[in-house]
C-alpha cells in the first residue's frame, strides 16, 4: 500500500500523537495514563498506533471541563455561536482532503466516498449554525384566560458516542446540533478509528470554540464509555452504534435519569416490484449495500424481489456483484475496501456457514480474500433463495453481504419486510403511486425512500423504530433532544380562581 495519500495520512496522524493518542480536555492535549489499545490499519493489518483508555480521573476531568464551560456557552448569543460554527465548517472544507485521507487509513473506507464525506460534515455544521440564533425560540399558545408561550434552553453537558464506520461525518452529525443548541460536549469516538475525531476537536478550537465546550476522550466502551454514560453531570447521551450497546447505555444512564438518543442497527429491506424502473433499482440496490464496505446502518441488506422478475433481476445483481472492484481504499477506482477490524471480519465471515446451514445459496462471494495479505478483506457477497426465518435475513451482518428473498404480491412483501426486530429504513421501487403510498404506510421503519437510494435532506427526521433506535435527528428534532422546553402561562386576570378556607 504505497499510495501517496496513505503517506499523507500517516504523516497527519504522526503529528497527532500517532504512537499513543490521548485526549483533548479543556482545550489542551492530555497524554493519558490509561491502558493502551492498538489501532489497526484495515487494509494492511498493521498497527497504526495506540489510543489510551481514559482513566476515571481523566474522564471526570473532561466532564468537569464541560460542566464548567456550560454556563458561558449556553449564554453565548446564538449569532455568535453561528459565527464560530461557520468557521468550523470553513476549516473542515479547507482540510477536507486531509480528513478523507485519515478516514481511508484508519477506517478502511474508500477514497471515492470519503473524498466527499468531510464536505458532508461541513454541511452539517453550516446547517445547524444557521439555526443557532433561533434554537431557543418557542411557540405562542393562547387560551381564553392565559397567554402561554414556550422557550427552549440547552439541557447541559452531553455525551456523544460515535461509531467507527464513517467516524468524522457521524461525529459532526451529533456534535454540530449540540453546540448550536448551547450544550457542551464530551465526545468518545470509537477506539477502532479514533484519529479524525481529534482533527475535529482541534479544528473546533482553532475556529474559536471556548475551552471545555468540546472535549474528546478515547477509550473502550466497557470502561470509558460506561463511566461517561453513568456520570451524574452528563445530562443526555447521543449514541450511534449497535442495538445491544444501546440497551447497555440505557441501563447505565437509568440511575441518573439521562435522556438518550439512539441510532442503532438495521436490517433494511429494499422491495423491487415488477413494474419498477429495474435498471435504476439495480443501481440503488448495489450502491446501498456495497458502498462504505457494507458497514452502514441504512444499508439495504435484504433484497425483496417480486417472484415474476426474481430470476432475471437476481442474475443481473449477481453479475454486478462479481464485477465490484475490491482493493486499496486509497485507489480512486476501488469500490469496496476492507472491513474495520479482525474481530469484525471474523463475524462477517462466520455467516457463510450460518447461511449455508440454513439453506441459503451462495450466489456470489462468500469468502475471505487471502490474496489481500494481512488486510481485512471480504468478498462482496450475495445469498440467494433466502427465507425470512433464516439468520442471514434476521441478523445485522454489517458487511458487504446481501440476502435475496422472493415475494409474491404486495401483502407478502410487507409481511416479509416487517418480519425482523429492526426498523430503521426501507426502500421501495415501483411506478404505481397508490402502491408506493400503501406500502410506505405499512412498513415498520422510521424512514422510507421511494424510487431512491438513501438521499439525506438535513431538515427531515432521521431515526428508526423497534430495535433500530429511539428519537430523531435532523432539523428541529435535534434541538428537541439537546434542549429543554419551558412553558410560561401569563394570566389575563379575568379567570375565576376557586376560594377555599373562608
Amino acid at each position: 500500500m504505497a499510495h501517496p495519500r496513505r503517506s499523507n495520512a500517516l504523516n497527519t496522524i504522526s503529528a497527532h500523537q500517532r504512537d499513543t493518542l490521548g485526549h483533548l480536555i479543556n482545550g489542551k492535549s492530555v497524554a493519558g495514563e490509561g491502558e493502551k489499545v492498538d489501532v489497526f490499519e484495515p487494509a494492511t493489518g498493521e498497527v497504526l498506533g495506540q489510543v489510551r483508555d481514559a482513566t476515571r480521573a481523566e474522564l471526570n476531568s473532561a466532564v468537569a471541563a464541560a460542566k464548567n464551560a456550560f454556563p458561558g456557552w449556553a449564554a453565548t448569543p446564538g449569532d455568535k455561536r453561528k459565527k464560530i460554527l461557520h468557521k468550523v465548517a470553513d476549516l473542515i472544507e479547507s482540510r477536507a482532503e486531509q480528513i478523507a485521507e485519515v478516514e481511508c487509513l484508519d477506517a478502511g473506507q474508500c477514497w471515492r466516498f470519503m473524498s466527499k464525506a468531510a464536505l458532508r460534515g461541513a454541511e452539517n455544521f453550516r446547517f445547524f449554525a444557521d439555526r443557532a440564533p433561533s434554537a431557543s425560540d418557542g411557540q405562542a399558545l393562547p387560551s381564553s384566560d392565559h397567554l402561554n408561550f414556550t422557550t427552549r434552553a440547552p439541557i447541559g453537558p452531553v455525551a456523544v458516542i460515535t461509531p467507527w464506520n464513517t467516524p468524522f461525518m457521524l461525529s459532526t452529525w451529533k456534535i454540530a446540533p449540540a453546540l448550536a443548541a448551547g450544550c457542551t460536549v464530551v465526545h468518545k469516538p470509537a477506539e477502532w478509528s479514533p484519529y479524525s475525531a481529534r482533527l475535529l476537536a482541534e479544528i473546533a478550537h482553532e475556529a474559536g470554540l471556548p475551552a471545555g465546550v468540546l472535549n474528546s476522550v478515547n477509550g473502550l466502551g466497557e470502561t470509558t464509555g460506561k463511566a461517561l454514560t453513568e456520570h451524574p453531570d452528563i445530562k443526555a447521551v447521543a449514541f450511534v452504534g449497535e442495538s445491544k450497546t444501546g440497551s447497555a447505555i440505557m441501563r447505565q444512564g437509568s440511575e441518573t435519569l439521562k435522556r438518550v438518543h439512539f441510532e442503532l442497527g438495521g436490517k433494511n429491506p429494499v422491495i423491487v416490484f415488477d413494474d419498477a424502473d429495474l435498471d435504476r433499482a439495480l443501481d440503488a440496490v448495489i450502491f446501498m449495500i456495497y458502498s462504505l464496505n457494507g458497514q452502514r446502518c441504512t444499508s439495504s441488506s435484504r433484497l425483496l424481489i417480486q417472484r415474476s422478475i426474481y430470476d432475471a433481476f437476481l442474475a443481473k445483481a449477481i453479475a454486478r456483484v462479481q464485477k465490484l472492484k475490491v482493493g486499496d481504499p486509497f485507489d480512486p477506482a476501488t469500490e469496496v475496501g476492507p472491513l474495520i477490524h479482525p474481530r469484525h471480519l471474523q463475524k462477517v465471515a462466520s455467516y457463510e456457514l450460518v447461511a449455508s446451514r440454513d439453506g441459503a445459496r451462495v450466489a456470489a462471494g462468500g469468502r475471505l480474500m487471502p490474496e489481500a495479505g494481512k488486510g481485512y478483506f471480504y468478498q462482496p457477497t450475495l445469498y440467494a433463495d433466502v427465507e425470512p426465518s433464516m439468520r442471514i435475513a434476521q441478523e445485522e451482518v454489517f458487511g458487504p453481504v446481501l440476502a435475496a428473498i422472493p415475494f409474491t404480491d404486495e401483502a407478502d412483501a410487507i409481511r416479509k419486510a416487517n418480519d425482523v426486530p429492526y426498523g430503521l429504513a426501507g426502500y421501495l421501487w415501483t411506478n404505481d403511486l397508490g402502491r408506493s403510498l400503501r406500502v410506505s404506510q405499512a412498513l415498520e421503519a422510521g424512514m422510507i425512500w421511494v424510487n431512491s437510494e438513501n438521499v439525506r435532506h438535513l431538515p427531515t427526521p432521521f431515526g428508526g423504530v423497534k430495535a433500530s433506535g429511539i428519537g430523531r435527528d435532523g432539523g428541529d428534532w435535534s434541538f428537541e433532544f439537546f434542549m429543554e422546553t419551558k412553558n410560561v402561562a401569563l394570566a389575563y386576570g379575568s379567570h375565576s380562581i376557586q376560594r377555599m378556607g373562608l
